[in-house]
């Protein structure tokens, strides 16, 4: 039988393999997020390289930024909770705006 052409390499399969908690009863759900994480970064390689980039300038690029978004920095997800809290309090008739737990958060490099 003819192996598909984005299979991932033994080595790698047993990379992932030893990565994960084999004792826990989500070890074959871990196995497959790596594969299918991998398989869809193969998919992409290969569309942002089919991709002509004196035709089509630097949308080879925006589709890779737009398919795998950087998650938020754990600055970005600071400031957001505190925003949430402040809502939620606000909602409650309580005050809260800790301008200076901001500044300190928006002080910090991303």
């Amino acid at each position: 039988m003819k192996e598909h052409p984005i299979t991932p390499p033994p080595a790698l399969v047993e990379q992932w393999y030893d990565a994960i908690d084999n004792s826990s009863t989500s070890w074959k759900q871990e196995l497959a997020t790596h594969a299918a994480r991998w398989g869809a970064d193969m998919e992409l390689d290969a569309c942002c390289e089919w991709l002509d980039p004196q035709i089509i300038p630097l949308f080879g690029k925006d589709l890779r930024v737009s398919r795998r978004p950087k998650p938020p920095s754990l600055k970005e997800q600071a400031l957001e909770e505190l925003e949430t809290l402040r809502e939620d309090l606000s909602t409650h008739g309580l005050g809260f705006d800790a301008p200076a737990i901001r500044r300190a958060l928006a002080a910090l490099p991303d």
